[in-house]
């Protein structure tokens, strides 16, 4: 989707493929206009002739003069001619030198969308790279979607899976996206605060992830002053007046940092900065501060020549002034995500004044201002990519990743966001291998940062050799040690609190996957019922009969259609009828005057495992023994119920084609639940010794709750897990043997006074 700030307010045209000077048609660029044009594109050529061969210099002039004809006689809402913008967008990327591909895509980013020239004439042009660029770059303006957001989702979605196959197409987009907010004050309000938003939740974060710090920081200032104007200028103007009060400071400050190095045997460049407008606000946001309160607006940077020096620096600078406790971190240790090394510590300066002091390297401070425009991560040679190339080239991979396991646009999008803001902690697996989390991350995220198959079959793990709860925060420097089974399966409860887009996407796509398994072999079954009793067997049904039915609903497979029919979204008793006529229209040559014999339907058998595709009842708790029966709800799958449930009553005469026949299988292992309701004298130790009698009897006590109390009694509510009505009976009789125990039935959960088995004392 094209932001607001570059749409062109004149119909689509495209001029016939003259060069500048040759063009003198009525729709050719004005003269005034070529040469403000042609001024703009010397001072392009002037950049990327310092890094490119003169060959590739030339190409970018014959994409110039096909964006020019492509955009003539369209104009931008500030009233600038088109062209100005992918220009613009070209000269960024030449400042990041990238190579002619990139640039070349940056001065045709909009004319696949804009104008009428396609994606094989830029091939044929300038060749499948540039053009692949370009496609990669193009909106979706074209698709029509139910809303706003699910547009944004879909837009967001292609342009991480583009970025995932070429990070030039997201290093193209953000420098178009650059130039958009540089030229916003054109655009209306509401549409300017939008974009700023966009900008600040999707596109800084991205630029912060490829280690594009100064981007970043110019995406969040500028977002931060188109969407509170009134804000940023107050706190401008307050922060230009506060200056002088602390100038004086900061310059005694810098000149004892000079003056010190050198007697370290440390040759280093100071630089001192003022912390950014946004970061100021932020912290006056999140703290709750005003512009007076916070103190450390002025920081340092500290380049040296190497590594060792980065060290001697921050020794140096320990015996100037004193540390902060716990405002010390070492980024060259151990790198951020995104590549960025430095020393961070904050010191006590004069008048006790706040200090941040960042010292690095000035190969470490190329990758922390320029982050992958610093590489060419997209060359083919992968044995020469750096530790930051492999580290961006897997997050990127990880992206295909999400796209297979995300269900939709918007959920893929929640993934990455997840991402998109990494936090400080880094665990240590058992090896003593690195691994970056976003905070607040538990073990689970950590497992399936490590492997997915880890992550699935996780059951349980050690945090510095101690046996701790999957669901335990990790902190920095934990040591974390993954116990898995092979016959373990992820938990939905993992969702509620596992941090990482990884997890999320493996755990939802596992239970997906999972539950139409499940779906589909009950919708088989359910299908087989409903054929039966007109004489039809479902492995006798042909391919044709098949492939029509598919083709009617416009599915591709009949597995869909099974687990359509598992999940509740489909009536087997509909799609046996339709099929049957599909058959029997089909065959009618070949059977006519023979008749066929009606079979007995016989019940569906429960085991009890089927899992997510067959659940059961939560009002009545039916368990094997009780007679029952099934009913198919829309979206759920099937749900078992006793046959003297009040849900059944109330509901067995609307949608009476959802209620199936329905019987327990013999021999089935599992656990049940069930509510037993005991009424006891109120003695001490009496809760003790009822548990005992149950626990005697092999019976897991799920939960315990002590209803009320009757004068000299009271009732307690068990929920156990028993294996079938025999089993429950020995633990009612078990139980009524206990002295204290007046009175003891099993109830329904959710009529407590239903008592459907009671067993009382004489």
């Amino acid at each position: 989707m094209k932001s607001a700030a570059h749409e062109p307010t004149s119909p689509r045209i495209l001029q016939p493929a003259v060069s500048l000077v040759q063009a003198n048609d009525d729709t050719a660029p004005s003269v005034e206009q070529v040469s403000n044009e042609a001024i703009e594109f010397s001072r392009l050529r002037l950049q990327a002739s310092r890094y490119l061969k003169p060959e590739d210099v030339e190409r970018l002039e014959a994409a110039f003069q096909m964006s020019v004809r492509a955009h003539a006689g369209q104009f931008r809402i500030s009233g600038d001619p088109y062209v100005s913008h992918p220009l613009a967008v070209a000269e960024i990327l030449a400042q990041w030198h990238l190579d002619a591909h990139a640039l070349i895509g940056g001065l045709l980013h909009d004319v696949m969308e804009d104008c009428d020239i396609t994606k094989d004439d830029i091939a044929k042009e300038f060749g499948k790279i540039a053009a692949d660029l370009v496609d990669g770059v193009s909106k979706l303006d074209r698709i029509e979607f139910r809303s706003y957001e699910e547009a944004q989702a879909e837009n967001y979605r292609k342009m991480f899976l583009a970025m995932a196959r070429d990070v030039r197409v997201i290093l193209i987009k953000l420098a178009d996206r650059l130039h958009n907010m540089r030229t916003l004050g054109a655009v209306r309000p509401d549409k300017r605060r939008r974009i700023a938003r966009e900008t600040l939740e999707i596109y800084a974060p991205i630029a912060n992830r490829l280690g594009l710090n100064t981007l970043y920081r110019e995406l969040q200032e500028l977002s931060f002053k188109n969407s509170y104007p009134t804000r940023y200028r107050v706190l401008s103007k307050a922060l230009k007046e506060s200056r002088g009060d602390r100038r004086e400071v900061v310059a005694r400050l810098m000149r004892s940092i000079q003056e010190r190095l050198p007697a370290w045997n440390v040759d280093a460049e100071v630089y001192g900065r003022e912390k950014h407008l946004f970061g100021i606000y932020r912290k006056m946001v999140e703290k709750r501060l005003s512009l007076s309160q916070v103190l450390d607006i002025y920081g340092f940077r500290i380049l040296v020549k190497d590594l060792p020096s980065c060290y001697l620096a921050l020794g140096a600078l320990h015996e100037l002034y004193k540390p902060v406790p716990g405002k010390f971190k070492d980024y060259i240790a151990i790198p951020k995500a995104n590549g960025y090394q430095s020393i961070h510590t904050t010191i006590i300066g004069p008048m006790g004044m706040p200090v941040e002091v960042q010292i690095r390297t000035v190969d470490m401070h190329t990758v922390a201002e320029s982050g992958v425009a610093s590489h060419w991560l997209y060359k083919d040679d992968s044995q020469s990519l750096s530790d930051l190339q492999r580290k961006t080239h897997n997050w990127l991979q990880s992206l295909l990743e999400l796209q297979t396991a995300s269900g939709d646009s918007s959920e893929f999008l929640e993934h990455v966001k997840i991402d998109l803001f990494p936090g400080d902690v880094f665990i240590f697996s058992p090896k003593g291998k690195i691994y970056n989390l976003p905070r607040g991350a538990t073990s689970v995220d950590f497992a399936y940062a490590v492997h997915t198959d880890i992550g699935n079959c996780c059951v349980a793990c050690r945090i510095n050799g101690e046996l701790l709860p999957l669901r335990t925060e990790l902190k920095n420097g934990d040591q974390v040690e993954i116990v898995t089974a092979g016959h373990a399966s992820p938990n939905p409860a993992w969702l509620s609190y596992v941090r990482t887009g990884k997890a999320r996407a493996e755990i939802r796509h596992f239970l997906k996957s999972a539950q139409q398994e499940e779906a589909s072999s009950l919708g088989e079954r359910l299908l087989v019922q409903a054929l039966r009793p007109h004489g039809y067997v479902l492995a006798d049904m042909g391919t044709a009969a098949w492939d029509k039915l598919l083709k009617e609903n416009g599915i591709k497979q009949r597995d869909d259609i099974l687990t359509d029919i598992g999940l509740g979204k489909r009536l087997a008793a509909v799609v046996a009828r339709r099929l049957q006529d599909l058959q029997a229209g089909l065959t009618a040559s070949s059977v006519e005057g023979e008749s066929a014999k009606p079979r007995n339907s016989s019940p569906i058998l429960i085991h009890g495992g089927e899992g997510m595709a067959v659940q059961m009842a939560r009002c009545c708790r039916p368990i094997p023994g009780d007679p029952i029966v099934g009913m198919i709800r829309k979206g759920q799958g099937l749900e078992v119920h006793v046959n003297d449930c009040p849900v059944l009553t109330r509901n067995h005469s609307a949608d009476r084609d959802r209620w199936i026949d329905v019987e327990w299988e013999l021999g089935t292992e599992r656990m049940f639940d069930v509510t037993i309701r005991v009424l006891v004298e109120h003695r001490r130790g009496v809760l003790a010794r009822v548990a005992a009698a149950i626990a005697d009897q092999e019976s897991n006590i799920q939960s315990v709750a002590m209803d009320s109390e009757r004068g000299p009694h009271t009732i307690i509510n068990f929920v156990l897990q028993v294996h079938n009505r025999l089993h429950l009976a020995r633990i009612m009789r078990a139980v009524r043997r206990t002295p204290e125990v007046v009175r003891i039935n099993r109830i329904r959960a959710d009529k407590p006074t239903d008592k459907p088995a009671t067993d009382r004392k004489n």
